[in-house]
């Protein structure tokens, strides 16, 4: 078979050389045509048509070549700047978000505290919460607090403005914490004013639209009302009495019409949670 011979590649002559060459060719016209005395003659009519036309197109070409040197040089400025400015955009969204969060957590602090003066008569431990199930909401978590730090099975746990569980579990350094949203949650309560007994029940299915349900409320007088508030009752074997659970969000009558039943709204938001108190005090109930 006969081999093909591949044509040399041509190289190409770099802008800055082709503007020289631009440049030298012009300078030599310009020579010439200035060390030609050629007036009046068909010289000069060969100059006029010719060479003159010829050296504006070369000084038109090298300004081309020139402008286009400097776009190209603007152009790479322009990308320099805009590589730092999203570089400063970038550290600008850092510290927004370092300060965000530095806002969430003082506000945290701040419910604590202030839920701390709300409960001082019982002693309390503060811990962060260090795990959580994947879901969007806080049915179970674990902190980092253990019995090292005095915490123990069934210990209140409170954040926000109220109730939200109690331990379960416990190790050195760790301890579980089941909240009352959880679908195996009952908290024995009461309608504050009324002082009417009730069982709260949780719900991962109603908490999606923000409540929670109650059953067994025997309500004779219909005192109970929308926005009544809720808290843990005297009676209840693992909750301390007092604390508050929620407000009432609807009363229904039940099939016997002697209970009534129906949904609370609780007071803790339990798809944000980050630090609560543990309440080192357990129910005291009779042998």
């Amino acid at each position: 078979m006969p081999v093909i011979k591949k044509k040399p590649e041509r190289k190409k002559i770099p802008g800055k050389y082709l503007l020289l060459i631009v440049t030298i060719i012009c300078l030599g016209l310009m020579i010439t045509t200035f060390s030609m005395n050629i007036q009046g003659n068909a010289l000069n009519s060969v100059a006029g048509f010719v060479i003159v036309p010829f050296q504006k197109g070369m000084t038109n070409l090298s300004s081309m070549i020139v402008n286009s040197l400097e776009q190209k040089k603007t152009i790479e400025e322009l990308r320099a700047e805009n590589a730092a400015l999203k570089e400063e955009i970038n550290t600008l969204n850092s510290e927004n978000t370092l300060l965000m969060q530095d806002y969430y957590e003082l506000t945290s602090l701040r419910e604590l505290f202030e839920l701390n003066d709300t409960y001082s008569e019982y002693d309390k431990v503060g811990a962060k919460i260090i795990a959580a199930g994947s879901g969007n909401w806080f049915d179970s978590f674990i902190i980092d607090k253990g019995s090292a730090d005095g915490i123990a099975v069934d210990m209140n746990v409170i954040a926000g403005s109220g109730l939200v569980g109690i331990v379960t579990e416990v190790g050195t350094n760790w301890a579980r914490v089941n909240t009352i949203i959880n679908n195996d949650a009952n908290v024995s309560a009461k309608v504050l004013h009324s002082q009417d007994n009730m069982m709260v029940s949780g719900s991962m299915e109603l908490i999606e639209s923000g409540v929670i349900s109650y059953s067994g409320l025997l309500d004779d007088d219909d005192d109970v009302n929308s926005g009544d508030k809720v808290v843990t009752s005297n009676i209840s074997s693992k909750y301390l009495p007092g604390i508050m659970i929620g407000y009432i969000d609807t009363v229904d009558y039940d099939a016997n019409n002697m209970t009534k039943s129906g949904y609370i709204t609780p007071v803790v938001d339990f798809q944000h949670l980050s630090e609560v108190l543990v309440i080192t005090e357990l129910k005291q109930t009779p042998d």
